[in-house]
């Protein structure tokens, strides 16, 4: 049994016990010598013979399932978006895809408030200056009071938008699916994606990507915001248009932003790079030690689980919205 891992927080210590696991079920045990997602060439290369898949963040497209040996029977996802696997392609080889549901959604939620708070604040322009010797005087903002208008009230917005009322802030949302009896639960307010824009003094992304979600912050949405809104992504670097993101920075319409996802990644190139009040972090909302303990645990379990011949509660459709 050849077994292909490829996400790079797999091997830290708080996944020795899933790696232990893995590798006592599994004869060979591939794992990723590029410390990054890897593309589509890159992923076919390392295939070869390999009966189950422990995948990252990587390409998994048409090509990559169409070139895939016959003995691949499972990807696992570490982690939970499906965005990047061609599952349409896996449905017709019958190859069976599995992610990590609920293993990671505190942890990202996390990061997505800290973001705000740092961009509320301009922290790390601060530290900075503190650290060369400088002592500025900087106006933030507070986020009691204002509005926060989350895009996609699945677990982690939920996750956030109980933890901003905390902060004493106005939460509205906007999905496509809501759970209305949690909106009504929490006395949030559901509004139509035009109108959370409008009234919003923050928005944070948490939708998966697909084609009604890519580019969804594009100069045409920017414009109808506040000005200095401040906007947070720690969902898929595609929902947002980073030129448009970038003018309204050097335009003031935007009063910040916080990314931890990239449509290229790492980010070598964007016009983002360089301006103020733009916080970058590396996609890492999931890393954290209790949220890498539980995918590694969750993707080992669900990927030895479909090998065995049975059938694993995560499995993904290729209609899913994951």
């Amino acid at each position: 049994m050849k077994i292909l891992v490829t996400p790079t927080s797999f091997l830290t210590p708080p996944n020795a016990p899933a790696k232990a696991a893995l590798e006592n079920f599994a004869s060979e045990v591939v794992y990723n010598d590029l410390t990054r997602p890897l593309h589509a060439e890159e992923v076919i290369e390392r295939l070869a013979g390999v009966d189950g898949y422990i995948a990252g963040l990587d390409h998994i497209t048409d090509e990559v399932i169409r070139a895939a040996p016959e003995t691949l029977k499972v990807i696992s996802r570490y982690g939970i978006g499906v965005d990047r696997v061609d599952l349409q392609a896996c449905q017709k080889r019958g190859i069976v895809v599995t992610n990590t549901p609920g293993t990671n959604s505190i942890a990202v939620c996390e990061l997505a408030f800290a973001l705000m708070l740092c961009a509320a604040r301009n922290i790390p322009r601060l530290h900075n200056a503190v650290e060369n010797g400088q002592w500025p005087r900087s106006e933030g903002v507070e986020l009691h009071g204002k509005v926060l208008g989350i895009i996609g009230l699945g677990a982690i917005g939920k996750h956030l938008a109980i933890r901003a009322k905390a902060f004493g802030m106005k939460i509205v949302a906007y999905d496509s699916c809501l759970d209305e009896t949690f909106v009504r639960f929490h006395d949030f307010r559901a509004l139509e994606l035009d109108a959370l824009l409008e009234q919003s003094d923050f928005i944070s992304l948490h939708v998966p990507q697909d084609s009604t979600t890519t580019r969804i912050i594009d100069a045409k949405t920017i414009q109808r915001m506040k000005t200095g809104v401040i906007l947070i992504n720690t969902a898929r670097g595609g929902l947002l248009d980073e030129e448009a993101v970038a003018e309204g920075i050097r335009s003031g319409k935007l009063g910040g932003v916080g990314l931890d996802a990239f449509e290229e990644e790492p980010l070598l190139n964007s016009p983002l790079k360089g301006l103020d009040r733009v916080i970058f972090t590396p996609h890492s909302g999931a890393h954290t030690l209790e949220a890498v303990r539980s995918m590694g645990h969750l993707a080992v379990e669900n990927l030895i689980t479909v090998l065995k011949g049975e059938t694993s509660p995560c499995c993904v459709s290729c209609d899913s919205d994951s």
